[in-house]
């Protein structure tokens, strides 16, 4: 949950940490994209419907502008603490880390709650604005997209904060955005069909877990700026039983943000968060599962995101 701060004595083969680190991100691009990717689909596939395939630019715009806006924010996020001091920089990076574990939980529950209403909800948005040239619809598709591009910069970017390295985490998430666009052409044609609701359900409590050990590691960023305190106080050190340098030990850093020496308030913040939000979480699910009618295990993106 926090930083390493022991020397490397029990070497990890490099295959090993490439894999947990694309791992974890991999999930992460793959479900964010296929939320987008789902978003417009339905889009184009409604406009279509109604014979208004005229106003497809404007969605094509929309959606263009939310990943210009999207790569930008990376690239501020990745070069923009150049040259601050460091402790300026371990104060920024704790407090996106805090703002992006707060961005992917919203995310997850929102997507929990509208995932069987979301293609209702979007086509309203369409009709209310098809007036005109359905200029009105590029800021429909910018929004739906733009908040999961920057949700997906923000937790990256964070993940690179906390592995330590850039190139991994980019390539798992740059590779789960690219299947993601591709499972979302085939749901959209009617060639794939997958039980949506279990996967945004199982992606969901996975990403739980990984926010835990994002706000953990944003904790212990805030405690080297000098923001919180205790940043000495160790809550335990299991180094010797999960070396920071074995393939298993760089497994739960590169997925679960995992470390084996973590401050007392890295702790606590872990586990005020992760319970809680996994208890009602997965009551929210059973909830949903009771008191919904049994549905079909595929729906095609044409009839919902559900």
């Amino acid at each position: 949950m926090g930083k390493d701060s022991l020397t490397n004595t029990n070497p990890v083969s490099p295959d090993t940490a490439e894999s947990s680190f694309v791992l974890a991100n991999f999930l992460i691009g793959l479900r964010e994209g296929l939320e987008a990717a789902l978003v417009v689909g339905i889009l184009i596939a409604y406009v279509h419907k109604i014979g208004r395939t005229d106003v497809l630019k404007r969605i094509w715009l929309g959606v263009a502008i939310a990943v210009a806006i999207s790569l930008g924010v990376g690239a501020i996020l990745t070069f923009g603490a150049y040259g601050l001091s460091f402790s300026v920089q371990e104060i920024i990076g704790g407090s996106l880390s805090i703002v992006a574990t707060g961005f992917v939980t919203w995310m997850i529950f929102w997507m929990l709650r509208t995932a069987r209403g979301l293609s209702k909800e979007l086509r309203s948005e369409v009709d209310a604005h098809l007036a005109g040239a359905g200029w009105g619809l590029v800021l429909v598709a910018f929004l739906a997209v733009g908040r999961e591009g920057v949700e997906t910069a923000l937790f990256i970017w964070a993940a690179v904060q906390a592995t330590g390295t850039q190139s991994y985490p980019a390539l798992g998430a740059g590779l789960g955005i690219l299947g993601a666009l591709l499972l979302g052409y085939l749901i959209y044609r009617g060639v794939v069909r997958i039980n949506l609701t279990k996967f945004f359900t199982y992606t969901g409590f996975f990403l739980i877990i990984v926010a835990a050990g994002v706000l953990a590691y944003g904790i212990h960023d805030l405690q080297e700026g000098g923001v919180l305190p205790g940043l000495n106080a160790l809550a335990f050190d299991i180094s010797a039983v999960i070396p920071p340098d074995s393939w298993y030990g760089t497994l739960l850093r590169g997925t679960l943000n995992f470390t084996p020496a973590s401050t007392w308030l890295q702790v606590i913040a872990w586990l005020v968060y992760a319970v809680p939000v996994l208890t009602i979480f997965g009551l929210s699910v059973r909830r949903q599962r009771v008191g919904s009618a049994p549905v079909a295990p595929s729906v095609p993106v044409t009839e919902g995101a559900r």
